[in-house]
């Protein structure tokens, strides 16, 4: 019979108004079964989706469809991370106010992604902007106050002049704003911070628990927590080199054992004494203020030119007194780690070797390789910083490194200077607390009022929210707060004296520190309903990119812990299972060179194939344009492709299906015009053959053959059924995708002769029972297509509901065997044959090898070892 082709721009907002009638991904706290939460992280309301955001939520369907499918419970909710800078730029540039920037926003990409048909329970949908959200984030706020887990100090700050705003360390780029290119100064300002250091031992512990991690995550997470154990280093002072009452420095080292490599101390720009020596020395003053304007994130510091200054001050060395070292201001010690002073062993870092050969300072082996020559082995431009054997060392020379550490230590912990041990044990974190104060408007106001009799005094929490107020004004750089003419001021709490309300608002990474918990009661009239959050927390399966792989989850990590210790929660660890995906890229399009380069998009070229080779024409004039690498999606190389063009041509469908197959889901996948249409032929050809057969299959009864002609058919399907469910578990989308092809190919010819009439019943009910399997495992993934051809074949319920299949055991069971075939104990060929082959045949079978008979030249071997189902072993 005649069939239509699928219609998606027909079907998919059927089926979509439907699921929504029907209030099918609707979640129910009190649903007795077992739970599962999937949660993909949620999107900044920029104002549209892009292909990246397709691929990562089309993933999290799929796990929450298979799991609703296997009878869990599904959690699978979806927010707006709102708060920003983005939205305030955009009230600058445009005139608009912040919160209407953002909900229009929202609204753009809220109907985008339902036209993705995503199985989401929209009816817990919130912006962390809402007052409703960021009133219990203040309570939390205040909480963690009362527990003494945030604090308020004085703290060096990045200040751009120009945005009036602190800048993050990333923000500062060859010392000036990432955004208004001024000179960016270093400031004293009174910051708020959370406690993360009180739990940065436990943060680090409980990484070996995340064990459905990614391990390159807990790696990064490891290293950003940064666990080490050394000696804290008293080095004297000469005094006569020393400003007054400056007797020792203090030097945190992992490395004492290569004490005897040191040529110099370094100290930060703003270490006490490197202040005491540019306030006589202008040159040392102008030094430390020209560090200062560097950028100080790692990236900065691992990249930019080591420099220093000597300050004129000596030490003497803590093993030789007679030792004296010179100390430098340099650019690369931050006053934030350790003591904010390094001693250089040119010899085992790379950093002191390359300043020790810029300043013609000593570089003295210490450590040699174990295989080394210790008479001969010195260093070139590269330093040697791995284990070996002591050198150069006086009393450790010979020692491995680790006893070297032990040796020095013990020797300085029973040195005195004056009453106190010259060195000391100690671990150290390079974790800091999280400083969370933002001088901007659109954000989580602090809930703090500042007395001049009082001081700081807490929000009572009767009298939240605090909320933004709505007339502010962005005709100047700064903080709207700051210059509104009445929201400040607000009576003291305590004394009802005139006081001023907190301006600072916090850090976004607040806001999503903790959506996943209030995600499981939004509607709760406090920050959390214990017992819901306890049931539903962690999250089953998180999704989102490596790109938020340490300070996000970090920060979530600490929140979840926060809470705990104020009652909100009683779970461990936020995430149990995560997975980070790749990101979807496209070839880039360009015209002319260098400066005069402008990138073309997608969208306005064509790719035609000329002498067997691939070239890009431009669709309004012909012109060719050069095809160039293959990048991240990005609007300033233009190399965009809009998923509301892909949806309107093709259907959410065969969006979701071709992100999910042609690569693992951890790797990048290329998007191609190719690859889209190819995946928008595979939905045409499964509905065309599906609805040809489905005169003939309804009302059949679906039951497997066991024996027959149909055998075949119901073997395939029962083994595609068991191995995509396996696939389904591990995420592993592209390999589902894979079978569900070969499945299809497979039952192509089977469903024709069905729809041709010239099948018998039990014929047909085992292509029935096939074409059942074959929906229920595509329903995942292209779930629209599952429901027209469900209902096709004259399915009363939905695809949505249904139970998940249960293969047949006698189905799955392969009756043939891959046998490795040793030839004097090398392994040469392989032999396939069947399980219950005895071992004749086995024998028989294996001398019928090539690969047997060349090895044996004629002869017959001397004995044929047979391990049932097991191996093959020939000894000739």
């Amino acid at each position: 019979m005649a069939t239509e082709r699928y219609n998606p721009r027909d079907a998919e907002p059927r089926w979509q108004q439907k699921w929504n009638d029907e209030k099918v991904f609707v979640t129910d706290n009190s649903d007795p079964r077992d739970k599962y939460y999937v949660l993909e992280m949620f999107p900044y309301p920029s104002g549209r989706i892009h292909m990246g955001h397709v691929r990562n939520y089309a993933m999290g369907d799929v796990v929450a469809r298979y799991k609703r499918a296997r009878g869990f419970n599904v959690l699978h909710p979806m927010g707006w991370d709102a708060f920003g800078m983005p939205a305030e730029n955009a009230a600058m540039e445009r005139g608009v106010h912040p919160a209407a920037w953002t909900y229009q926003n929202i609204a753009s990409m809220r109907t985008q992604l339902k036209a993705m048909g995503l199985s989401l329970d929209w009816s817990r949908e919130f912006a962390t902007c809402d007052v409703t959200y960021y009133q219990h984030q203040q309570h939390l706020f205040l909480d963690f106050l009362e527990k003494g887990l945030v604090y308020r100090k004085q703290s060096k700050v990045n200040w751009d002049p120009v945005d009036n705003t602190v800048l993050a360390n990333e923000q500062v780029i060859d010392g000036r704003g990432w955004r208004s290119g001024a000179l960016v100064e270093q400031r004293e300002l009174t910051q708020w911070f959370f406690k993360i250091t009180d739990f940065s031992q436990e943060l680090l512990d409980a990484l070996d628990t995340l064990d459905q991690w990614p391990e390159k995550v807990r790696l990064m997470q490891k290293n950003w927590i940064g666990r080490s154990e050394g000696l804290t280093i008293r080095w004297e002072v000469v005094r006569e080199t020393a400003p007054d009452g400056t007797h020792e420095i203090a030097v945190y080292t992992t490395r004492p054992d290569t004490l005897f490599g040191a040529s110099f101390l370094a100290i930060a720009a703003d270490h006490p004494l490197a202040k005491q020596a540019a306030a006589s020395n202008p040159a040392i003053d102008a030094f430390c203020e020209e560090c200062r304007r560097a950028g100080t994130s790692l990236a900065a510091l691992e990249t930019a030119e080591k420099k220093g200054m000597d300050t004129g001050v000596r030490v003497r060395h803590p093993l030789d007194p007679s030792w004296e070292l010179p100390v430098y201001v340099a650019n690369f010690v931050l006053m934030d780690y350790g003591t904010g002073a390094i001693f250089g062993c040119p010899s085992g870092d790379q950093r002191d070797l390359d300043f020790a050969r810029k300043y013609d300072l000593p570089v003295v082996a210490v450590v040699a390789p174990k295989d080394a020559d210790p008479a001969t082995f010195e260093i070139g431009d590269v330093a040697f910083d791995g284990e070996g054997v002591m050198i150069n060392s006086r009393f450790i020379d010979g020692m491995t490194t680790t006893d070297a550490f032990e040796a020095v230590a013990a020797k300085l912990s029973t040195t005195m200077i004056g009453n106190q041990p010259q060195a000391e044990r100690k671990v150290n974190f390079r974790l800091r607390d999280w400083g969370i104060s933002r001088q901007r408007y659109w954000g989580c106001p602090i809930p703090v009022i500042h007395c001049d009799d009082c001081g700081v005094v807490p929000v009572p929490k009767a009298d939240l929210p605090v909320k933004l107020p709505d007339d502010v004004t962005f005709d100047q750089p700064g903080n709207p707060l700051d210059r509104h003419p009445t929201w400040r001021h607000v009576a003291c709490p305590h004394c009802g004296k005139d006081a001023r309300r907190e301006t600072d608002t916090m850090d976004t990474f607040v806001d999503s520190s903790w959506y996943f918990t209030r995600f499981t009661a939004p509607w709760e009239n406090q920050p959390t309903n214990s017992e819901a959050a306890n049931r539903w927390l962690p999250v089953d399966q998180y999704i989102g990119g490596i790109e938020h792989a340490i300070l996000h989850l970090l920060y979530s990590r600490f929140f979840t812990r926060a809470m705990r210790e104020t009652g909100h929660v009683d779970v461990k660890e936020p995430f149990k299972g995560l997975f980070t995906q790749g990101m979807v890229v496209h070839e880039t399009y360009s015209r002319g060179q260098g400066m005069s380069r402008e990138w073309v998009a997608p969208a306005d070229i064509r790719i035609e194939e000329a002498d067997g080779k691939r070239q890009a024409v431009l669709l309004s004039t012909g012109e060719e344009v050069t095809i160039g690498s293959i990048e991240k999606m990005s609007k300033s190389k233009k190399n965009v492709v809009d998923p509301d063009d892909i949806i309107a041509s093709y259907g959410a469908d065969t969006a979701r299906f071709f992100v999910l197959s042609d690569s693992p889901p951890d790797r990048d996948v290329i998007w191609s015009e190719a690859g889209v249409e190819g995946a928008h032929r595979f939905t045409q050809r499964l509905w065309r053959l599906i609805s040809e057969a489905a005169d003939a299959l309804k009302g059949v009864e679906p039951n497997p053959a066991t024996e027959g002609e149909a055998l075949a058919i119901s073997q395939a399907a029962h083994k595609t059924l068991k191995a995509v469910q396996g696939d389904y578990d591990k995420l592993a989308f592209n390999k589902a995708v894979a079978r569900i092809y070969e499945l299809v190919n497979t039952l192509a010819s089977a469903l024709g002769k069905a729809a041709s009439g010239g099948a018998g019943m039990d014929y047909c009910a085992a292509v029935r029972d096939a074409v059942e399997i074959l929906i229920a495992i595509v329903a995942p993934i292209t779930p629209h297509l599952a429901e027209e051809c469900s209902a096709a074949l004259g399915a009363s319920g939905l695809v949505s509901t249904s139970a998940w299949p249960t293969f047949n055991a006698t189905l799955v069971v392969e009756n043939e065997i891959v046998l490795p075939v040793q030839i004097n104990g090398k392994k040469r060929a392989e032999l396939t044959i069947a399980r219950e082959a005895d071992q004749d045949a086995v024998q028989n079978a294996v001398l019928a090898l090539d690969a047997v008979k060349s090895a044996l030249n004629g002869q017959a071997p001397k004995k044929i070892i047979v391990v049932p189902q097991r191996i093959v072993n020939i000894v000739v």
